[in-house]
């Protein structure tokens, strides 16, 4: 499809705009080792509002991940969006696949924007994988963390006994990085409790092209390096207040996941449940989402104000 008549394409450039005119900047840097890191930032970062950081998951761009959330949030934080590795605008060179190094690079990018400490983290589903690897590794730079349909707890094991609609990696690769108008129904279905019936597969093609055919061997390498030889033992408990949101009938990362990950923190974390929701709940059911990331980010801010 000739990109002028991209439907794709275009709603990526009214995201583009609706970000703009929300408050951020697009930008890039340099890392300066083979590694180019792209965020959307404030255009004005203001000292006396805390900093929140938005990481997507495996899909599109952070911008089709988190539009309806920008902003409801951004008169109350300095809101950094990046692109993960192999996403969006942002690349590396290097041969390092792991959720750590990309944690890495979420943290250096902010140290290049003069952010050093005092960030809150929301990751969705991929993204939460490196939200909490950027808690661990960044102890004292985090102060809260909210993870969404994170499948952090899952272990290499889980595949074999069952738990996962798909039966071997290569068929989660399949699904999770479509190419066919079928794959990305199978998709679909899997992320949503009502999925959209009666997609043309024109639409299907169309993104297909312009969202998931870059850096797609990237993107395999990403899956398997989050599965090989993964276990709960080798997993570090981080000690940051901790919110953990799951949809009710997620089949990405069924809801077990949650639970596993909230005995595995403890007292530290709480976990939300949404009623009638799979595993993309920032776009099933975004308002719900909001609620609790201002009850757990923004709410606490409002009764710390002197005089309530």
């Amino acid at each position: 499809m000739v990109k002028c008549f991209s439907f794709t394409a275009t709603r990526d450039s009214c995201f583009r705009c609706s970000f703009s005119r929300a408050g951020l900047r697009s930008s890039t840097t340099d890392l300066g080792d083979g590694t180019v890191m792209h965020v959307w930032i404030p255009k004005l970062h203001v000292q006396s509002k805390p900093t929140l950081v938005l990481i997507h998951g495996f899909g599109a761009n952070a911008m089709w991940q988190w539009n309806d959330f920008i902003s409801p949030l951004i008169s109350r934080f300095n809101v950094y969006v990046p692109d993960l590795l192999f996403f969006g605008e942002s690349y590396t060179t290097r041969p390092e696949r792991s959720e750590q190094f990309q944690a890495e690079c979420v943290v250096r990018v902010m140290e290049a924007h003069g952010v050093v400490s005092g960030m809150n983290v929301v990751g969705i589903s991929y993204g939460g994988f490196v939200g909490y690897r950027m808690a661990a590794q960044f102890k004292e730079r985090i102060e809260k963390v909210v993870l969404c349909c994170t499948g952090v707890c899952l272990e290499e094991k889980d595949m074999e006994e069952g738990m996962f609609k798909v039966k071997s990696v290569d068929e989660a690769v399949s699904i999770l990085l479509p190419q066919t108008p079928d794959k990305m129904r199978e998709l679909m279905k899997l992320s949503f409790f009502k999925p959209t019936q009666r997609v043309p597969s024109c639409f299907l093609n169309d993104f297909i092209h312009v969202m998931c055919t870059e850096y797609l061997q990237e993107r395999k390498d990403l899956i398997l390096a989050l599965h090989k030889d993964r276990r709960l033992s080798d997993l570090p408990k981080i000690t940051q207040p901790t919110l953990i949101i799951w949809g009710e009938h997620d089949q990405i990362f069924p809801l077990e996941l949650g639970h596993r990950l909230k005995r595995h923190l403890g007292d530290n974390a709480e976990l939300v449940i949404i009623k009638n929701a799979g595993h993309a709940i920032n776009a099933e059911k975004p308002k719900e989402l909001f609620k609790h990331l201002k009850s757990f980010l923004i709410d606490p801010l409002s009764r710390a104000k002197p005089g309530n």
